[in-house]
């Protein structure tokens, strides 16, 4: 059992270690940096983090955080509404915005179908997606998950859900490794991969 010299300290080092990737040790040099900064440093920091979750929200629309009830790619009228990017996370809307080679809409699934880590149909953000392509003004749903086989599942789940529906459904061209998370591609192949997608009919064993 570590001892600590403060039972402030001690707390400080309780929660940050309860962020992803960062263990007990980790958490108490992050303590022990801020203990060394400017204090308006310190509260600078303290006050982004209590805004971001109180002031950050999802998009009604596109599931994408936003500071507003839409985001400002859903209101920005120079998008293409007729086209839909669906991805994993917010990380993929990120990571797709930079290469600059995409001008529709987003939906964020808020992950993907993974059995193994408890992670359903019903937990996604699919049902929405479904109800979007019923509105007519769609006429394109891409794909862009992630090349794994959770990606695949997902991909295959949702192509059914929108059999009934008159869109083209496509799939990012294998640019990005099979296996790779889409998020660490680099942006030119990432780019391309969006220009040179195919239709996800296309993929299917038959």
């Amino acid at each position: 059992m570590e001892q600590y010299p403060s039972r402030i300290l001690e707390e400080a080092v309780n929660e940050l270690s309860r962020l992803p990737g960062i263990g007990r040790k980790g958490a108490l040099r992050l303590a022990l940096h801020l203990l060394k900064q400017n204090p308006a440093d310190v509260q600078r920091l303290g006050n982004a983090v209590i805004q971001l979750r109180s002031s950050v929200v999802y998009c009604q629309q596109c599931h994408n955080i936003s500071e507003n009830s839409l985001c400002a790619i859903c209101t920005n009228p120079r998008r293409d509404n007729s086209v839909i990017c669906v991805v994993q996370d917010i990380r993929d809307v990120m990571a797709i915005e930079n290469t600059a080679q995409f001008n529709g809409m987003y939906h964020v699934l808020g992950g993907i179908i993974s059995p193994m880590d408890g992670i359903g149909p019903s937990q996604l953000n699919i049902d929405s997606l479904v109800e979007k392509t019923t509105n007519g003004i769609i006429n394109e749903v891409i794909m862009a998950l992630s090349a794994t086989m959770e990606g695949d599942t997902t991909v295959f789940y949702i192509s059914k859900r929108l059999k009934d529906a008159d869109v083209k459904i496509t799939i990012l061209a294998r640019g990005v490794a099979i296996g790779g998370e889409l998020e660490f591609a680099d942006e030119v192949t990432l780019g391309r991969s969006l220009i040179n997608r195919v239709p996800y009919e296309n993929t299917l064993v038959k």
